[in-house]
């Protein structure tokens, strides 16, 4: 648990309930990536949690008292688990929900048996993905910009 959170988030499963609250979390926390915003000003549709994802218990959530502070939503996809989303509410980034989010998320897929993780990331996340031992693979192309592939060997 990193230090500098004055309290541990809870981690659990997402909630139905909790649908609408994610995608506006999500909606805050994409925007503030000056590259993509144009693209889902211009979509806000773009920006969505499959209620299925949250119903089969892909999206964990990490919460702050009675805030949600963020989430991660994890993918089967054979061999390796896509991190399909991490979102940290914007008032709380650069205070280790992301990364409590990501150990949570591994925590999950390592019982699966799958031998990586894997992610398409934002430019201004790579560091990020790379502080938690993830490897660039390449480049890669979204409908809302230059992305970036990593992986990270679980096994």
């Amino acid at each position: 648990m990193p230090t500098f959170l004055h309290k541990a988030p809870v981690i659990r499963p997402a909630r139905a309930e909790e649908r609408h609250e994610l995608i506006e979390l999500q909606r805050r926390a994409s925007l503030m990536h000056e590259a993509y915003r144009e693209a889902l000003t211009a979509h806000p549709e773009a920006v969505d949690l499959p209620a299925a994802q949250i119903d089969d218990g892909s999206v964990l959530v990490a919460e702050l008292g009675a805030r949600l502070a963020g989430f991660i939503v994890m993918l089967p996809n054979g061999a390796e688990v896509e991190v399909d989303g991490l979102f940290v509410e914007p008032g709380f980034w650069r205070r280790g929900i992301g990364r409590v989010l990501m150990a949570a998320g591994e925590a999950e897929a390592r019982p699966l048996g799958v031998a990586r993780l894997s992610v398409i990331a934002a430019p201004e996340a790579e560091a990020f993905y790379a502080a938690c031992g993830f490897v660039t693979t390449g480049p890669e192309s979204t409908p809302f910009g230059p992305a970036i592939r990593m992986r990270k060997t679980l096994l």
